[in-house]
């Protein structure tokens, strides 16, 4: 799947059959905060750190992202939310690859 065809479900009522950190960059570009967090906080590896440091970020806890960042091993974002959003769906959508776990 691409990054675009990754953004045309976002219209549909279920979010596609892909990651759960894919899930919930879904439910937060669909506006739903809430889910989107509920779904990273449980990925358990690198990925979910990643979009929970997103979603931080987001809500603009930036000590609280820090720390998610460091787990997901990335830098700190500083860049425009929508232009991380891309990067991390673009990443994640790469084929598989192995996940490093906390």
């Amino acid at each position: 799947m691409t990054l675009e065809d990754f953004k045309d479900t976002l219209s549909a009522s279920l979010p596609p059959a892909v990651s759960p950190a894919l899930v919930a960059l879904w439910h937060d570009a669909r506006g739903d905060w809430q889910a989107a967090h509920g779904v990273a906080q449980d990925v358990k590896d690198d990925t979910g750190s990643w979009v929970h440091a997103y979603l931080h970020r987001k809500e603009g806890d930036l000590s609280n992202a820090a720390y998610w960042y460091a787990r997901a091993q990335r830098p700190v974002a500083s860049g425009p939310l929508e232009s991380e959003w891309d990067q991390i769906a673009a990443a994640l959508l790469e084929p598989e690859r192995p996940r490093r776990a906390p």
